[in-house]
């Protein structure tokens, strides 16, 4: 083998490479080696710094790995990791199976579907994202998903169908905060900008008028005179003890009461 010092660059050919039969390491340059085994198999090998460790790293064999290949790829490694990055873990990264945003929904769902104690909000989670974002970016890989996907998702909604767009806006980010944080997507939520090329929605519901407290006892005296139902009176009264939201009273289970600590666990929604 050729030998041009201490640190050879692009020692070997193509025609050497192949030439090439008995075992051992054999340097390329910029540390490229040409891995001989005893079984005669040929294999590309870098070694290189990173993180400040000295780690080997395979490139496949030269069936499959071309010298050229090889150099370039071996370049690309160096590069990243002189810059403090780990070559390895990119490239772990670039071979993972990335989902798309279907598939990413779907996988969010079915982790959080059984903290959820109303089954209307089961269905209503996943059927939102089914009839408004999987027909336009479903087939998408949840790491190729921008603003102007998630933009022309809401679009068509937003002033026509407003509480559910602004429900589907929530969701969406939900799937992509859940995406960045398993590792298939970088940088910011694209939900998170989107509002600004969205126009303003002026159909918010208005809250209901609130009763002086002085009043509450004229109020339910009113009621009375309404003929409710015990349950209905009742409820009335959980509500106003409780300062709850009229959905979280309606949809109060007796599990989530402990009556010996005088507690009530209210579940989210979402």
């Amino acid at each position: 083998m050729k030998t041009k010092g201490r640190h050879p660059e692009k020692e070997l050919t193509a025609l050497e490479v192949n030439r090439i039969t008995e075992p051992g390491r054999y340097a390329d340059g910029n540390g490229l080696y040409l891995i001989v085994d005893p079984t005669g198999a040929k294999r590309w090998m870098l070694r290189t710094v990173v993180q400040g460790k000295r780690r080997d790293i395979g490139l496949g064999g030269i069936s499959l790995v071309s010298l050229a290949e090889a150099r370039e790829q071996a370049h690309s490694m160096r590069k990243l990791a002189r810059e403090g990055g780990n070559p390895l873990l990119e490239r772990h990264r670039a071979r993972q199976v990335i989902p798309t945003f279907e598939e990413a929904a779907r996988r969010v769902h079915e982790a959080r579907v059984s903290g959820w104690r109303n089954e209307k909000h089961r269905t209503q989670w996943i059927n939102t994202l089914r009839d408004y974002a999987f027909p336009k970016i479903g087939t998408k890989r949840v790491d190729l998903v921008n603003t102007a996907d998630v933009l022309a998702v809401l679009t068509p909604i937003w002033l026509t169908k407003a509480e559910t767009a602004r429900r589907l806006r929530q969701r969406l980010s939900t799937v992509m905060d859940w995406a960045k944080a398993a590792g298939y997507r970088t940088g910011d939520n694209p939900v998170a900008g989107v509002i600004k090329g969205l126009p303003r929605q002026n159909n918010r519901d208005e809250h209901h008028q609130a009763i002086p407290y002085s009043e509450i006892a004229a109020f339910f005296e009113m009621l009375d005179r309404l003929g409710l139902s015990q349950t209905t009176r009742l409820a009335f009264w959980f509500l106003i003890l409780s300062a709850c939201r009229t959905n979280e009273v309606l949809g109060a289970r007796w599990e989530e009461i402990r009556f010996e600590q005088a507690v009530w666990e209210i579940r989210p929604l979402a």
